[in-house]
């Protein structure tokens, strides 16, 4: 156990674990956060599933093979403005030599170990804490609309069973068995792969959960409060200073920040590739629960995802790289209510309370978070993990607790890069 105190920058999914799991090893944790709440921003309606086996990075030989055909095709669901920022063009380049298979294994491999790491914090901290935020684990469907996507699916499953993957490949009519309420756009559906263990979950309930353990713990969350800078003495950091001008000093520094941890970074000398990816998601009430899907699908064709949580039914797609744009594109939500009853018609009220939202996914070019030290000795990072921050959450807090409890064991273990 330890009394030294952390200073958590941002109350993402992220942040707040990263406080809970600190505060749980007896560390005394103080929280800075811009907005007046936890989880108010990419948390707060993200796509609801826990992909712990779904985690295959997008930059890759297939993504970089259909890229001109996506960004020309006006209904795709990946998008690219250019917007003059030199992060941007550089963010893009990087993406583009990421795309190989070597890295396709690599980051694959890390990913799922950081991703079955989290499943384990997470079901502890259930079990220990009752959190409730809606998860369920009805096990993930993805569908395929091609032989060819099939055949593609079957070799990643084939290798990432050697890492530990628990997944089966479905025929048309095994998908139907599996989720009956498929069955009008069957027409579309070449076969899918089943993942048993994964499960669905509300990122912003967890945020609260987190909170509310958290403080309970000992640990202090300070909200509309903005870490303007730092003051450097040597090789470590003395303090964050807020807007207010306020200082506030600890033995270590975690940046969990998301969107805004390259303009944080950027005053402390680092340069960090993390670019929003734009996604949008729907929270529709449900007409006719038993026409909504009972497990978490997945339409690879379309790139949208479903979950069930409660009376609700979480929709949420597209991927656009468009800079720092919080617009709400009326186009795109039309999209993912035609979407929504195309592939489950009947099953959602489109005329009440859809609860459209916008988030901004903090993504590297590698899609691999950037997790540990940088620079100075007592300063942390916990970024870029995209879209699969629900779902790397806690394992990536723990992570930054085995480090800083010098835990190497476990760091070796996990075979996690400390670099940023």
């Amino acid at each position: 156990m330890s009394n030294q105190k952390v200073i958590v920058v941002g109350a993402g999914v992220i942040g707040c674990a990263t406080a809970y799991l600190l505060a749980r090893h007896g560390f005394a944790v103080t929280v800075i956060e811009a907005e007046p709440g936890p989880g108010l921003m990419t948390s707060y309606a993200n796509g609801a599933q826990l992909s712990y086996s779904y985690v295959e990075p997008l930059a890759s030989p297939a993504t970089l093979k259909k890229l001109p055909s996506l960004l020309l095709d006006p209904q795709s669901p990946l998008r690219f403005r250019v917007t003059g920022e030199w992060a941007q063009i550089v963010w893009g380049f990087k993406f583009i030599r990421a795309c190989t298979q070597a890295h396709v294994k690599f980051a694959t491999k890390a990913l799922l170990g950081l991703s079955f790491l989290s499943r384990n914090e997470l079901e502890l901290a259930i079990e220990r804490d009752r959190l409730s935020f809606d998860y369920s684990q009805p096990g993930k469907l993805v569908i395929y609309n091609t032989p060819e996507a099939i055949e593609v699916a079957k070799k990643q499953m084939e290798f990432q069973r050697t890492l530990g993957c628990q997944q089966t490949l479905l025929s048309t009519h095994e998908c139907l068995e599996r989720e009956p309420a498929l069955e009008n756009y069957q027409s579309y559906m070449a076969g899918g792969v089943w993942t048993p263990g994964d499960a669905v979950g509300d990122a912003k309930k967890l945020c609260d959960d987190l909170v509310r353990h958290s403080t309970r713990m000992g640990a202090t969350f300070r909200y509309l409060s903005n870490v303007e800078n730092f003051i450097v003495q040597r090789d470590r950091i003395q303090a964050a200073v807020l807007e207010s001008g306020e200082r506030l000093e600890a033995d270590y520094f975690v940046l969990a920040s998301g969107n805004g941890a390259a303009s944080l970074g950027k005053k402390l000398g680092l340069s960090l590739p993390v670019y929003p990816l734009k996604g949008y998601s729907l929270s529709l009430t449900l007409r006719a629960p038993a026409k909504a899907p009972q497990v978490s699908v997945t339409d690879l064709r379309r790139k949208i995802v479903y979950a069930c949580l409660g009376n609700k039914l979480r929709v949420a797609g597209m991927a656009e790289l468009v800079g720092y744009d919080w617009s709400v594109s009326e186009k795109k939500l039309q999209f993912l209510m035609q979407c929504t009853e195309e592939t489950f018609p009947g099953a959602c009220d489109f005329h009440t309370d859809i609860a459209p939202w916008v988030g901004l996914r903090p993504v590297t070019p590698t899609s691999l978070p950037m997790i540990g030290p940088a620079r100075f000795t007592n300063f942390l990072l916990n970024v870029g993990h995209g879209s699969l921050g629900f779902t790397l959450a806690l394992g990536s807090a723990r992570l930054i607790v085995a480090y800083l409890n010098k835990q190497t064991a476990l760091i070796a273990q996990q075979g996690w890069s400390f670099k940023p």
